[in-house]
């Protein structure tokens, strides 16, 4: 059966292609198709992110499938916005990909996109597409904060408390599984291939009062280590508050503080702080310096490009 390749349908015919998958928000005002898309930001600031996908560093076309990559990319790019207490209001797309790659291959991965910023009422808006030796995913996020202040990572303050929100460890527990072969448990691999960012704990954290936030992409202790140098304190951890799931396995423990691609939450916030369920205390904000797992600093951990 003979395929087609986006090779066969050359640069601009593939932009046509792909982009006619792409709803479009009521945040834009002109999506693809012009030189630049125009999206409009009531607040009068813009939240701006942005992240690199490589094939075979941050994912494996034999492990995920195209619709997975699409929505993997999506989300660390969104989750990054919502971190900042922002809604997501739209997402661009540079995507380089060999010629003999399918282009059922490329409309899978741009309906990952769509669907991923769908949960959040972003829109994929423009971009670019090159050939290249390997897939490669540069992903744009832009958020609205709506009139509410940034969340960053300089407002911790000794006396604050350490809360988490969401899953940590069942990527990197995923990620052992296929690396060693395996495809079980299902719901294991699967958090490895498409991560579930609880989107709306950004802004409800501005709403609680939080001091700092950030999004869990690289390792609990190395991105709460980011909060704890940027606003001059010193972060402890307590385990026994600390969720670690079962069926993580017997390194259950390692992975939820070092694994990354959970996207959860981690914030700090006033001790009065009435907290809700989702969110789970896990620590404190000290005077010192640095992050301490019981009352002692933690191994290495956390993800690194250059290591």
């Amino acid at each position: 059966m003979w395929t087609i390749t986006i090779g066969d349908l050359g640069e601009f015919g593939l932009i046509a292609r792909i982009t006619r998958r792409f709803t479009q928000g009521p945040a834009v005002d002109l999506g693809p198709g012009d030189d630049a898309a125009i999206v409009r930001a009531a607040d009068g600031r813009v939240v701006a992110t942005s992240d690199l996908l490589v094939e075979g560093r941050h994912f494996r076309r034999d492990w995920s499938s195209p619709y997975d990559v699409g929505r993997k990319a999506a989300a660390q790019n969104l989750a990054d916005v919502a971190a900042m207490g922002a809604r997501p209001t739209a997402l661009l797309l540079g995507f380089g990909a060999p010629p003999e790659t399918e282009v059922a291959w490329a409309e899978a991965l741009c309906d990952g996109l769509r669907d991923e910023c769908d949960l959040v009422g972003a829109s994929v808006v423009g971009g670019d597409v090159v050939a290249a030796s390997e897939v490669v995913l540069a992903v744009t996020a832009l958020g609205d904060l709506g009139g509410a202040r940034a969340l960053t990572r300089t407002g911790a303050r000794p006396g604050d408390v350490v809360a988490l929100n969401g899953r940590l460890g069942y990527a990197a527990a995923g990620l052992r599984l296929l690396e060693s072969g395996r495809s079980e448990p299902a719901g294991l691999v699967a958090a490895h291939r498409r991560p579930r960012p609880p989107y709306d704990a950004g802004p409800e954290a501005v709403r609680l009062g939080a001091t700092a936030l950030m999004d869990v992409s690289d390792g609990l202790v190395q991105d709460l280590g980011h909060i704890a140098a940027a606003s001059g304190v010193r972060i402890e951890l307590d385990t026994s508050l600390v969720p670690v799931p079962a069926e993580l396995g017997p390194d259950a423990l390692h992975d939820v503080l070092t694994g990354g691609d959970d996207h959860a939450f981690a914030g700090t916030f006033p001790p009065e702080a009435d907290l809700p369920s989702a969110w789970r205390p896990i620590g404190r904000v000290a005077e010192g310096h640095g992050v301490a797992v019981d009352g002692r600093p933690y191994g290495a951990g956390g993800w690194d490009h250059f290591e």
